[in-house]
């Protein structure tokens, strides 16, 4: 058997320290493994290796001090050095979007060549980078054709379901977990490296490679059409003078509809939704099928990215020269990634015509700042500094912090709030005096 083969610590290289990688290198430490995170990039290396994490994430801070500590855990440039003695090497560089929005795969393939031209003995080599159906197979013919000396491995496919804010209890307390192997012995390595997570009773479903891949497109491509599909019926509601909050209630007590994903918002955003959208529909358009729920599922969330400022201009046809003051810049609440953020779009917005902004986020304000140039722009140290001089308040992400604002607050300082995340009492701003606009409200 092979788990016989296997010492009590399993070690595990995972390559690529970005979002996923740093997640799941802590978190393999964490249930007992030895791990080696790998990165060519030095001062993300070398800020790691002092506990360091280059992202923001609830609870991985404490974990990788810990495990750090603990010397389950280390860093290193040294790609040599991370292949070494491990048993798997987990893939988790990213795979952004390139021109005309198909997946750039580059780093796939360089990591597959490292793997190849440095591989003296058995491994598994694990996607968990969200990849096109047929990724991994083309990794084992680079890994197979770089290979200096004749060396058995595998390769294997396990997509990643993280969600950002809450990336650990996602990967410790998985819904899921989904393997995609071509051989038993892949196999029973995987179910051994889960194995304190599965004890749990947390499912492991095995499928092929290629299925395995796809069902990581697929769910992020459901989730993004039930956040359109909400955008649009909410938009809908407020034609019709219904209210989209009354409506989720009546959705999500149906068992077949499932809760969740069902708040409406300014469009969904971050490194995933998008990019997966986008790869979907080009996986689809490469095998000469056309997705147009898909097709419409990309449209809507670029229209609703639109509808904060639309609303603005209601009250302030003229917004030249007006103040706005927008609260929440990343792309959702407890992350400080910006990525395909709305917020940044609607900024760009106002901006473009004529108007200042002031600005606030408890955690994104340095990373916005790296993107957002412009004189008209002011990056408050908190919530109310940003109001003040204010025509406006556009509330663009849903942090705790604004949820308990009450509209005396506000009132102070705009009359006009525009609440994309619908997280405030319409009836109440509406007593105080507020002009309030929130989604299919």
């Amino acid at each position: 058997m092979v788990q016989k083969n296997l010492p009590k610590q399993i070690k595990i290289c995972v390559v690529g320290t970005g979002y996923v990688g740093v997640v799941s290198a802590v978190c393999f430490a964490e249930i007992g493994h030895k791990v080696i995170g790998v990165d060519k990039d030095k001062e993300k290396i070398e800020k790691l290796k002092k506990g360091i994490s280059p992202i923001f994430e609830k609870g991985l801070k404490p974990l990788l001090k810990k495990n750090l500590k603990g010397k389950n855990l280390s860093f290193t440039t040294d790609f040599r050095e991370g292949l070494k003695d491990s048993f798997l090497v987990f893939n988790a560089v990213g795979t952004p979007p390139r021109e005309q929005r198909k997946v750039d795969l580059r780093c796939v393939w360089e990591v597959a060549e490292e793997v190849g031209k440095n591989l003296d003995h058995y491994v598994v080599f694990v996607n968990k980078s969200t990849v096109p159906p047929g990724t991994t197979e083309k990794v084992e013919k680079i890994i197979q054709k770089n290979l200096k000396t004749r060396v058995d491995f595998d390769v294997a496919s396990n997509p990643e379901f993280l969600r950002e804010g809450s990336a650990i209890k996602d990967f410790l307390e998985p819904d899921r977990i989904v393997v995609g192997v071509k051989s038993k012995r892949a196999e029973k390595i995987l179910r051994e490296v889960y194995k304190p997570i599965t004890k749990k009773g947390h499912p492991l479903i095995v499928t092929d490679i290629k299925n395995a891949e796809m069902i990581k497109y697929v769910s992020n491509a459901f989730l993004a059409t039930k956040l359109s599909f909400i955008n649009e019926i909410a938009n809908l509601c407020e034609s019709i003078g219904t209210d989209i909050k009354e409506i989720i209630k009546g959705l999500e007590l149906d068992k077949r509809m499932g809760k969740g994903y069902f708040n409406p918002g300014p469009g969904f955003g971050g490194s995933c939704l998008p990019k997966d959208v986008d790869g979907l529909i080009h996986i689809a358009l490469d095998c000469g099928i056309n997705l147009k729920v898909l097709d419409a599922v990309r449209d809507v969330n670029e229209y609703q990215r639109k509808v904060a400022v639309l609303k603005l201009k209601k009250y302030l046809p003229e917004i030249f020269g007006k103040t706005i003051a927008i609260w929440g810049l990343a792309f959702k609440a407890n992350t400080d990634d910006i990525r395909e953020s709305a917020s940044l779009e609607v900024i760009k917005k106002l901006l473009s015509e004529g108007a200042k902004v002031k600005c606030y986020d408890p955690l994104a304000l340095e990373n916005a700042k790296n993107v957002l140039n412009h004189q008209n722009i002011e990056f408050c140290k908190d919530k109310i500094e940003a109001l003040e001089g204010a025509d406006a308040l556009i509330l663009m992400t849903e942090w705790d912090e604004f949820k308990k604002v009450k509209p005396k607050q506000i009132k102070k300082y705009v009359k006009i709030v525009i609440d994309t995340r619908n997280i405030w009492d319409k009836e109440k701003f509406e007593k105080e005096g507020l002009i309030y606009e929130g989604i299919g409200r």
